[in-house]
């Protein structure tokens, strides 16, 4: 991460209260970063079996939205669902441990990198398959209307599942029957290993209007602008059951997964991402109202001693019993 700011541009005034959230959400997008930093090194030493999908970029969208989440809400993700999880609440440990396919993994290390998941948390799980979380998602905002909670069900989703069919009957159900599901699409401008609007001829703005359903959109770089969009909906989802959608614009800065060496990207679009950097603007926006740098450094620090830890435990754990895993894949 670079270190240069800009020492040009004058103060930024800022309130005890908003310097206090935007240092919390630095330290959780850092952690986010951090921590895939580390499953990059250890994908690429053998550490870690299958393939994984980074969200190196993108960490503002599940920090600014699980602010204002319980661990009674739910969410159901994408493939590239780590930052997601580890927002909402997961521990390192277990998860590190997931990543390498231990039976001290959050999900015993069946689940892995593509179907991590913590119900404990309202963690219903990423997903492999692309929209594959929208339909959980829009169940459990059912569940929810249907008990009366208040909670409400989150579906993230990428802009390269806008053409699924899947999403389009996700937000006519839940428009038909007022469901508090939101819709949160993160839009990093790729489906894969091509251009959305290469796939996609469609407007998710006016796609959600075709259906009722409130549309907003927010620019992904910063994630005060995402935690202030997601406080006024959710708060709104919980008064009144309803959907909505939340459309982000973020950049992914590494692969479609990890070990992708994207040819099908202009060198010059990949030089230019740390311009569009999340945590970056935000340790600057941070540094110019008076925040010092030792701050940051302290937290960066902090949280390698915690990766560490986390990463030493999770090695450490046992493989999986073949026994014991399969006895919830067949019958008895």
């Amino acid at each position: 991460m670079s270190d240069e700011t800009s020492t040009s541009m004058p103060p930024e005034p800022l309130s005890f209260s908003e310097s206090e959230l935007l240092i919390d959400c630095y330290r959780l997008m850092q952690r986010i970063r951090m921590v895939e930093e580390r499953l990059s090194s250890l994908f690429a030493d053998g550490s870690i079996p299958g393939f994984i999908h980074l969200s190196i970029g993108q960490e503002s969208v599940p920090v600014g939205i699980s602010r204002h989440l319980s661990d009674s809400d739910t969410i159901a993700v994408t493939h590239r669902g780590h930052g997601h999880a580890l927002a909402k609440g997961m521990e390192l440990a277990p998860f590190f441990a997931e990543m390498m396919g231990k039976q001290n993994g959050i999900c015993k290390g069946r689940g892995g990198s593509m179907h991590i998941a913590d119900a404990s948390i309202g963690m219903l799980g990423a997903n492999g398959i692309v929209g594959g979380g929208l339909s959980i998602a829009t169940g459990s905002a059912l569940a929810h209307k249907l008990d009366d909670s208040g909670n409400i069900g989150v579906a993230y989703f990428g802009d390269g599942a806008l053409a699924e069919g899947v999403f389009h009957e996700c937000l006519n159900l839940s428009a038909l029957w007022s469901l508090p599901c939101l819709f949160v699409c993160e839009n990093n401008g790729w489906g894969e290993f091509s251009r959305t609007d290469l796939q996609f001829r469609g407007n998710l703005k006016k796609l959600a209007k075709a259906f009722g359903v409130p549309y907003q959109y927010v620019d992904g770089i910063d994630v005060g602008a995402v935690t202030d969009a997601a406080g006024d909906i959710v708060s709104a989802m919980r008064n009144k059951a309803q959907p909505y959608v939340l459309e982000c614009k973020v950049e992914r800065f590494h692969g479609h997964f990890e070990g992708d060496p994207q040819k099908y990207r202009d060198e010059s679009d990949l030089a230019t991402l740390a311009e569009r950097d999340p945590i970056i603007y935000l340790r600057d926006k941070l540094i110019r109202s008076g925040i010092a740098q030792p701050i940051f450094d302290d937290i960066v620090a902090r949280l390698a001693l915690e990766i560490d830890d986390a990463v030493e435990r999770a090695t450490a754990g046992p493989a999986p019993d073949f026994a014991d895993a399969r006895l919830a894949v067949y019958a008895s």
